[in-house]
């Protein structure tokens, strides 16, 4: 192999591996005596799991090696992280369009991943990987990632501003305690992820760790003001306190496929938009979404009321790319 490593640790290199360029992820760049026990199991679960990945939106592994440290070789995906492509594209937003096929190439991972009986546990833009037209994603960084069993596992795994809220514990406990949670936990990180994706803003902007912990568990949510109402349905469902009422992968994957095939068809373009009611069937969404701030509350339950909106109608210049 030959390249040059970031300085960071760990760290991702970019290098040539059989006159291919691959990814080499360091766990742990010290000397191996240094290598604690904590390091070695979490490596080996990144191995076991990655290695049984085999999906187009999920990152390819390639192989793995403990000498001279421990290392994790997969595939280059030379777009860098959704998080990086963000940054570089704000204050603009991404086509409409081009954010729902992202939105579904993550979606589709995460459906085959439950189904695998794995929780990644830390879905967020920056394990998220970039093909170089920027055009699909693929999963990545299984560290946290875990099968899902029926005991308690452990607590606060994860990055504060996608964790879901069931995560957080309002008391503290012991160091190692578990919790129970299951498989949502990564549905509610996917809602985050996608609103990202819609209005390129930082969830929860300017609030610290511990600030956006007690907002999530009191059911403080991103304003989905703006968007449109198909997707803030979505949305809503998806980041639910309650995780039995969030979507599984494959129904958010349905939905979204439904919308893109929607927003690209040719009815679309020369028909106009028509009056309709929009089907809140995705597990009680919401009703209510006026709070003009950057958080709203979601607590405005037994409310009833119709929502009419036209298919897709573009509220800013955000989705004005929907022709």
């Amino acid at each position: 192999m030959s390249g040059k490593s970031n300085s960071s640790l760990p760290c991702i290199s970019a290098v040539v591996y059989k006159s291919k360029p691959v990814a080499v992820k360091t766990i742990q760049p010290s000397n191996p005596s240094a290598v604690i026990h904590e390091h070695k199991e979490k490596f080996q679960r990144e191995v076991l799991l990655l290695s049984r990945m085999d999906h187009e939106n999920v990152v390819k592994f390639i192989g793995a090696s403990v000498e001279p440290t421990l290392m994790i070789v997969t595939e280059l995906m030379k777009g860098n992280t959704l998080q990086r492509y963000l940054w570089s594209v704000r204050p603009k937003c991404l086509e409409l369009k081009h954010s729902l096929r992202l939105a579904l190439d993550i979606s589709r991972a995460m459906e085959y991943m439950h189904a695998n009986g794995i929780i990644h546990r830390d879905l967020k833009p920056s394990n998220l990987l970039l093909s170089e037209d920027k055009m699909h994603v693929k999963l990545a960084d299984f560290g946290l990632a875990r099968e899902e069993i029926m005991g308690g596992m452990t607590c606060e795994a994860g990055t504060y501003r996608w964790m879901a809220p069931e995560l957080y514990s309002r008391d503290p406990l012991p160091i190692g305690a578990k919790k129970h949670y299951d498989h949502k936990v990564d549905v509610y990180s996917y809602s985050i992820v996608l609103w990202e994706l819609l209005t390129n803003k930082a969830p929860f902007k300017g609030r610290g760790n511990i600030i956006v912990a007690y907002a999530a568990s009191n059911n403080e949510r991103p304003s989905v003001e703006g968007l449109p109402t198909e997707i803030a349905s979505l949305l809503q469902s998806c980041w639910e306190e309650d995780p039995k009422i969030r979507p599984e992968f494959k129904e958010i994957t349905a939905y979204l496929t439904n919308l893109l095939h929607k927003c690209c068809s040719a009815e679309m373009e020369t028909t106009p938009p028509k009056m309709v009611e929009i089907d809140r069937s995705i597990n009680h969404a919401k009703e209510e979404c006026t709070d003009p701030d950057h958080v709203t509350n979601n607590g405005n339950k037994g409310k009833k009321s119709k929502t009419y909106t036209s298919y897709f109608l573009c509220l800013d210049d955000c989705f004005g790319l929907m022709r």
